[in-house]
């Protein structure tokens, strides 16, 4: 992770392969190493944190409006607009949503400006992975019973679906560690303990996108 101008966003930068769920390259706060200058002809999203996808009640998915105008790649203010996209990110209160799209006039390649809870080409938020990683895990539901609360009741997510969110995060058959995990990530929850990076916060609405940034990671709640 790395502060755009010190008082702007704090932003993830995402190395996308085709249309590979959004696998993070790194942080960095430099330019964009010689090796990877090849990557600049390509789309890179950007998920702008900010303190309110933390407080309460917030609608995260209002994330999807920002546009930054600090260039990575050039170091400098070279960002136009370049129009708004819809993509899918189905969750309880979700179904489409909206994001902003910029052009760097210098480096000419294309930033999106993704909302913090929706990866690139995935079609579910990752505020419903949290909820079916939590009823699979915590809650110890059927996979068929784990599936998250959708607004859109055609778009429940099936068994196989929830086994590959889970592989993402773990390959291990049985999850053993991924199950560990958040067994120790509710067991801190529940006596209070608080765990951030920048200005996200873990909670059970964070917590996949914790474990798919930082994973893995020595837990100490």
């Amino acid at each position: 992770m790395f502060v755009a101008k010190a008082k702007r966003a704090i932003l993830l930068w995402l190395r996308l392969s085709g249309k590979e769920e959004g696998s993070v390259l790194g942080a960095y706060p430099g330019k964009v190493p010689p090796s990877n200058r090849a990557f600049q002809c390509s789309t890179i999203s950007f998920i702008p944190l900010s303190p309110d996808h933390c407080k309460p009640g917030f609608d995260w998915a209002a994330g999807g409006e920002t546009i930054l105008r600090w260039c990575p790649f050039c170091l400098s203010d070279s960002v136009i607009g370049h129009g708004l996209r819809h993509k899918q990110a189905h969750d309880d209160r979700h179904d489409w949503i909206k994001y902003r799209r910029g052009f760097c006039k210098l480096g000419k390649h294309t930033l999106s400006f993704l909302p913090a809870c929706s990866l690139p080409y995935t079609h579910y938020s990752l505020v419903a992975r949290g909820q079916a990683l939590r009823r699979r895990f915590v809650e110890h539901c059927s996979w068929e019973s784990s599936a998250p609360t959708m607004k859109d009741p055609n778009r429940m997510a099936d068994p196989s679906t929830l086994r590959r969110w889970c592989h993402n995060l773990d390959s291990s058959l049985a999850f053993s560690f991924l199950r560990r995990t958040l067994e120790t990530i509710e067991q801190g929850l529940a006596r209070g303990a608080q765990l951030a990076h920048g200005s996200l916060r873990l909670s059970w609405p964070t917590v996949f996108c914790f474990l798919r940034v930082f994973w893995p990671w020595p837990l100490r709640l």
